[in-house]
């Protein structure tokens, strides 16, 4: 019987390669690199990125003989399953997030799904997570939290969600963490101040592990106080009501 390949979730750098004065070997173990060098097919957001960060991490990679399989939201389910037919023959895939780690917030989640029903080995590689980072730096309760993805657009909507992951923090006593559409950032900020309590705490972590990191922990009340320019910039937000 022939065996099966193995499924590597390959980890990248928090921001695009190439476009800030990261080196990735700052923020990402050896074992990424070693891993790339034995893998030439990938499960990618972006081929053009994705062939970006094999470059800067690996530049001995001969790039023509990479193929690339692009999983977003437009992908059909069909395509999913011709994704990891190479594995069911033999061959290793790595998945790629345009971001941080794959299957974390990211599209890779339906690929480790079908290995798993395929009885396919799935190998996690060690990589920077936003949303971890961020928490660790917070101060906030790291035995219980809650990652809840983006807002919902409507206003009336999000109001509420916002009004009741406050909720939800104080009763479990658990953090509440949630992103935004980076351009929205800033309109979110001015929501928080004003729909939360001014007791409850909100922790804003900017651009995680680049020059430009912010993260800082305050009550709404002292937020109030401060203006924190986050327009286009990938934030991880965090309330907690004690």
């Amino acid at each position: 019987m022939k065996s099966l390949g193995k499924l590597y979730l390959i980890p990248c750098t928090l921001s695009n390669p190439g476009e800030t004065t990261v080196v990735p070997e700052d923020v990402l173990p050896q074992t990424i690199k070693r891993t790339i060098d034995f893998i030439d097919l990938f499960i990618v957001e972006n081929e053009k990125t994705a062939r970006r960060f094999i470059k800067i991490i690996h530049p001995e990679k001969k790039q023509p003989e990479l193929k690339f399989s692009v999983l977003n939201k437009h992908t059909e389910t069909a395509a999913h399953y011709e994704f990891i037919k190479p594995l069911l023959n033999g061959e290793n895939i790595g998945i790629l997030s345009e971001s941080g780690c794959p299957g974390i917030a990211d599209p890779g989640a339906v690929i480790v799904k079908i290995a798993h029903e395929k009885g396919i080995q799935v190998v996690p590689l060690v990589g920077p997570s936003s949303i971890l980072l961020a928490l660790m730096a917070s101060g906030m309760n790291g035995q219980s939290f809650a990652f809840n993805g983006y807002l919902p657009i409507d206003k009336d909507d999000k109001k509420q969600a916002i009004k009741g992951f406050e909720r939800l923090s104080h009763e479990k006593n658990q953090s509440q963490l949630f992103i935004e559409t980076p351009y929205r950032n800033n309109k979110l900020m001015e929501d928080l101040v004003q729909i939360l309590q001014p007791s409850t705490y909100l922790c804003v972590a900017c651009d995680i592990t680049l020059p430009t990191e912010y993260i800082k922990t305050k009550t709404i009340n002292e937020w109030k106080k401060e203006k924190a320019d986050l327009h286009n910039r990938p934030c991880i937000f965090i309330i907690h009501k004690m």
